[in-house]
């Protein structure tokens, strides 16, 4: 059995990294258990920190365990752990701009990560948006701040379904897992945040995401006007195509808004 790691709780979290550590154990423990894995999975962390969350993963069945890790202090202490374990091996880069794409061929990998709420959405559509379809991942589980988690699996006609959630869902099967309160972290964030886990659909409706985005970036800037209004400038589109005229935006489906960003020039 691997050793616990043992990074000093005593590191202060950086602000410029929106870092907000998990030393709850209850919660990761109930985190751990909901997270699917076994011999032959390449388990993915986004920002393991101090390793709170680690130490949990390090006990469940994996192939392969990454860690990849922007602060340089927390990286080398992680680096420093692990440095004789063949198969868990640290990353001391950036998640927005490292390449996932050849880290791991495994086609049971999943990502995992206590993600910072100031980069969690961009790091979300950078996972959603590979051509290649399915990806390279099988399964994500993530924090995100609870109103934006809530946003990304609202359903049609609520008042939080909009552009992050035609465009999540587009690509992926949405869950909520487990409610993550802010007393639960260190430093204690202004707001609560919320697991996700996020599946690939295999047979997603292939579409120009750029060409979607353009559409709901269009018709979530006016809520309030009947979806012919918004997107006046492609009513040819309605003509000759099955949408009611008067919905509004929060009010057409996922596949319709897929559809017509197909249709397009």
């Amino acid at each position: 059995m691997r050793q616990r790691l043992n990074i000093n709780k005593r590191i202060l979290a950086k602000k410029s990294l929106g870092q907000n550590f998990i030393y709850n154990e209850d919660f990761l423990k109930k985190l751990s258990t909901k997270i699917s894995s076994n011999l032959s999975t390449d388990i993915i962390e986004i920002g393991p920190g101090t390793g709170s969350l680690t130490n949990h993963l390090i006990s469940k069945k994996f192939k392969n365990l990454i860690l990849i890790e922007k602060d340089t202090e927390l990286s080398n202490a992680l680096h420093k752990k692990f440095k004789n374990e063949k198969n868990i091996r640290v990353y001391n880069k950036d998640a927005l701009t490292f390449d996932f794409s050849n880290i791991s061929k495994n086609k049971e990998t999943i990502i995992v990560g206590n993600l910072p709420f100031n980069i969690s959405s961009q790091l979300l559509i950078k996972w959603i948006s590979y051509n290649k379809w399915p990806p390279f991942y099988s399964k994500m589980y993530l924090m995100f701040q609870k109103e934006l988690g809530k946003r990304i699996n609202s359903e049609i006609s609520s008042k939080s379904y909009g552009k992050l959630s035609v465009l999540t869902q587009s690509r992926c099967d949405v869950k909520e897992l487990i409610a993550a309160p802010s007393h639960i972290f260190k430093p204690k964030p202004k707001v609560d945040g919320i697991v996700l886990e996020l599946t690939p659909i295999e047979t997603y409706i292939d579409v120009d995401l750029k060409k979607l985005t353009h559409i709901l970036k269009i018709a979530f800037e006016n809520r309030r006007k009947k979806i012919k209004n918004s997107l006046n400038d492609y009513k040819f589109y309605f003509d000759n195509w099955e949408i009611e005229k008067d919905l509004r935006p929060e009010n057409l489906e996922v596949k319709k808004y897929c559809s017509l960003a197909r249709k397009i020039s």
